[in-house]
């Protein structure tokens, strides 16, 4: 059986197919590159990596192309900002992003197309567009959509369902940050923006005077130069993209090119963090770097993250990291039992976490069968664990344990996760606190527990918790725990 996965256009779960002998054409949108992706972002962009690597155990190739948004009102403002080019403002923080994509064990994109690339293409797009009567200038030197030159507009957010308004609102019902310019109707959406006094040197020359393109069109004209004039299979994003954006790229792709933009549509839910929407007024807007500085691995956020429905909203707190961390060790713990019984070393892990020869049957199955089933990640854990807490391993043979190492990778590999990664980030713990965790450790070790109960009140005291498992221990920030 092929992957199901939920098409949000046709409301229903359908399977995931290239056509015959062809890679899956996998589209996602990116980031935009004017300051550190917060968590919310990498959600997203975990579960679009999840469901890559899922295809790809499958058996099914999937060419994977992520775009770079380095031109728009945020990166024009920060660079201004910043007393730089827009050239050197998005490169710093495209750096970060793969920096924090590799942290994450996020597979890099087969392709990733910067915006300001493609300028070209998309003056093209909108030449084409206007001449074919679907888009026009104003005397302000700004282009438009015509979004009544479309008659299938709104098909894929059911917007023929509500009254046509202004696009001030995106699909997760926030506030759409798009310029205002003259207009034929409240509908239309820009396609070419004019010249600004406060964009500074950050334009472009056009048939329409100088001026920078519209968010939307960006798309467009990138998925056309990556796949060739080829139908996606899939596009990804997140439900906050659903309507205005991905709404526009149809619309304006389809009546460019008279094809369909994509078979099949991917939207993953929001992220909540202690019940709430992320807001920096909150306070409860996450970095992974702010993570870090809390003592939490990548690995340990990259569970996290994952391990609820990609449909439904989930809750961010940190008692979920203290739990993403407590399940690594459990899988930890049993890739040890297996190695030891295969007669290899925990560095041996590495060779069997792979996409090839999965062997996913028998105690994997059930794991396996929910990842294809709509990428139901919290099943497939939830089965996984049921393996590792009936630790097979003692009643297996050296051949047995490596076949069960094999789907055990297999899996791995399916939902990103490696394991015997830092835990902790040791490097954000002042020495001081480090010897007087390891001096608790050791006295818990000799059976001292007074002496160990002493200096983990001394700690808490200091502002440091201390985490134990099996065989190690962690010193976390307290954040308000005991």
């Amino acid at each position: 059986m092929p992957v199901q996965l939920y098409d949000t256009h046709s409301r229903s779960l359908r399977p995931l197919e290239a056509e015959t002998e062809q890679a899956l054409r996998f589209y996602c949108c990116g980031p935009t590159v004017y300051g550190p992706a917060h968590i919310g972002n990498f959600r997203t962009f975990l579960l679009q990596d999840t469901l890559r690597r899922v295809l790809e155990v499958d058996g099914q190739p999937v060419h994977h192309v992520r775009n770079l948004t380095d031109v728009d009102d945020k990166t024009i403002k920060g660079a201004m900002q910043a007393g730089l080019t827009l050239q050197d403002f998005t490169r710093q923080w495209t750096e970060k992003f793969h920096a924090d994509c590799t942290a994450l064990n996020c597979l890099p994109p087969h392709d990733e197309p910067s915006a300001v690339e493609h300028i070209p293409q998309q003056i093209a797009l909108i030449e084409q567009l206007i001449e074919q009567g679907h888009a026009y200038a104003t005397d302000e030197g700004s282009v438009y959509f015509r979004v009544s030159s479309f008659e299938n507009y709104g098909s894929l957010s059911r917007l023929k369902e509500r009254e046509l308004k202004p696009q001030s609102k995106n699909s997760a019902g926030q506030r759409n940050d798009a310029d205002e310019y003259e207009r034929e109707a409240v509908s239309d959406f820009v396609l070419w923006k004019q010249r600004k006094p406060e964009d500074g040197e950050n334009f472009w020359k056009s048939p329409w005077g100088e001026g920078r393109p519209g968010w939307h069109l960006e798309c467009s004209a990138m998925i056309e130069s990556s796949f060739k004039g080829a139908t996606l299979d899939l596009h990804g994003g997140g439900v906050d993209l659903c309507f205005p954006h991905h709404e526009n790229e149809i619309a304006q792709s389809e009546c460019a090119h008279g094809r369909p933009l994509c078979k099949h549509w991917f939207h993953s839910a929001h992220l909540m963090v202690d019940g709430a929407k992320m807001s920096k007024s909150l306070g409860n807007l996450y970095t992974l770097d702010d993570l870090r500085a809390k003592g939490f691995s990548p690995m340990a956020l990259r569970y996290a993250l994952i391990a609820g429905s990609y449909r439904q909203q989930l809750n961010f707190t940190i008692e979920t990291l203290h739990a993403a961390q407590s399940a690594l060790a459990k899988l930890e713990r049993f890739a040890t039992t297996l190695l030891d019984k295969a007669g290899q070393k925990t560095s041996d892990l590495k060779a069997y976490i792979q996409a090839s020869d999965p062997k996913l049957t028998g105690r994997f199955a059930s794991a396996w069968e929910a990842l294809g089933n709509n990428l139901n990640t919290s099943a497939a854990l939830g089965a996984l664990f049921g393996v590792v807490g009936s630790n097979p391993a003692p009643s297996l043979n050296e051949s047995e344990a490596r076949d069960t190492l094999s789907a055990f990778g297999a899996l791995l590999y399916a939902l990103g996760l490696s394991l015997f990664t830092e835990q902790v980030a040791k490097a954000n713990t002042p020495d001081d606190i480090q010897a007087l965790a390891q001096e608790r450790w050791e006295a818990k070790q000799s059976k001292d527990y007074a002496r160990a109960d002493s200096l983990r009140k001394t700690l808490l005291q200091k502002g440091w918790l201390i985490k134990d498992s099996v065989d190690s221990y962690q010193v976390e920030p307290n954040d308000g725990q005991t």
